[in-house]
């Protein structure tokens, strides 16, 4: 009996979870592994589930999908959207929905393993089928990596993967080096001296002290970044007081920092600290200010080779004119842990996941309508079809690429 990717998808959507938390998710995945006849290991990186398949002699060739969703409250209005809701890593009751689509990676992926498995007599190699925790929070790669990945399962000698992303379905981005940004999210912590609204001059306010960093961090990338370079410094929360006549002790900003290269990556991180420590010191802080690094995303990079190999595959199999180089994407992917911790190749595509309506538009000015909702919108939700078939014919074309 076949495997219903469309049910499957509806109820992976209606059912998402947030990271390291993905047990319902893991345990549909393993149900199908199991019953496709692979070898399956189960919380690999607490939730993380991989499915391993020997087909005689041959390259060993790694397929991975992600499994999380985001603290977002789902406003699509589909019969099969989320109401679900989950406790985050801090603590809070917070709605949850697959708003990045990793609904979308976990279905084709599945699909791609049972046509690999239907088709098995045409290829030979080892299959590896890795469904991975927590991308969203930065470290689902790297805890399966730690949690000995390589010392039970073989070593793959390519990665491949795929993100589906707003533009039509039956497109697909791919390129060789660069292909998405490092990104590092960091909190800081100022420390004032806090006292009463009416008597300033008591205090050392660190309010003051957050919105003069928070506007001269905008010129780290204007005036400290050359033009030919790329990052992005974004101050996504400002957080301090709770009345309005008291000057707190504390205020805190959250920062997202990408970039496209190492070295400009180490040069914005250093005049961000630079910066924050400075106007602390202008201000007469009470004490130096805390800079805390969460999410931690290194540059996603295929190879070249590897690339360049899927890429003519992908052009014979779904026409020259379906395959864009989309240019270093700003988003930020922890695939690429996998293929490092292997000493393998990457190669690392997006998948159309709109509607087909707007290929036109999209084919005449590389743009669409603004209001298209895109990854991370309480709104996004990928057309069902053809995305699937197209995500998972794309997974089979490449893997039989690499393998024998």
């Amino acid at each position: 009996m076949g495997i219903d990717l469309e049910e499957l998808y509806k109820d992976l959507h209606a059912h998402p979870e947030l990271s390291f938390q993905e047990v319902r998710t893991a345990g549909i995945v393993a149900g199908h592994l199991d019953g496709l006849g692979l070898q399956v290991h189960r919380n690999f990186g607490k939730t993380g589930v991989v499915g391993v398949l020997r087909n005689g002699e041959g390259p060993v060739v790694m397929l991975r999908a992600d499994m999380d969703a985001l603290p977002v409250k789902e406003a699509t209005g589909l019969d099969y959207a989320s109401t679900a809701m989950g406790v985050d890593h801090q603590g809070l009751e917070v709605p949850v929905m697959h708003a990045c689509g990793h609904d979308v990676h976990v279905t084709c992926l599945i699909g791609a393993v049972a046509e690999l498995v239907r088709t098995q007599q045409e290829w030979h190699g080892t299959l590896i089928a890795i469904f991975q925790p927590a991308e969203e929070f930065g470290g689902g790669a790297d805890t399966m990596v730690k949690d000995g990945l390589y010392d039970r399962i073989p070593k793959p000698e390519v990665v491949l993967g795929q993100h589906v992303a707003p533009v039509p379905a039956g497109w697909f981005g791919l390129r060789s080096g660069v292909a998405m940004a490092s990104a590092d999210s960091l909190n800081i912590t100022l420390h004032g001296r806090g006292g009463h609204g009416s008597r300033p001059e008591t205090t050392v306010d660190p309010v003051l002290m957050a919105a003069a960093a928070t506007v001269r961090l905008q010129g780290v990338v204007a005036r400290e970044i050359a033009a030919s370079d790329s990052a992005v410094v974004t101050v996504g929360q400002l957080h301090a007081g709770t009345k309005n006549n008291i000057i707190p002790e504390t205020a805190t900003l959250g920062l997202s920092i990408r970039s496209f290269s190492e070295p400009t990556r180490e040069k914005v991180l250093a005049a961000v600290e630079r910066i924050v420590r400075s106007e602390a010191a202008a201000s007469g802080a009470a004490r130096e200010p805390d800079f805390n690094y969460e999410e931690r995303f290194p540059l996603t990079v295929n190879d070249d080779a590897a690339a360049q190999r899927a890429d003519a595959a992908f052009r014979e199999k779904f026409g020259a004119g379906q395959v864009i180089d989309p240019g270093p994407v700003s988003g930020s992917e922890d695939v690429g842990m996998l293929a490092t911790a292997a000493g393998a190749p990457l190669v690392f595509w997006f998948l159309g996941g709109i509607e087909p309506h707007y290929a036109k538009e999209f084919a005449e000015s590389g743009r669409l309508p603004e209001d298209v909702p895109s990854n991370h919108s309480p709104y996004f939700a990928p057309v069902i079809q053809p995305t699937l078939t197209l995500g998972t014919e794309a997974l089979v074309t490449a893997a039989r690429e690499f393998l024998a």
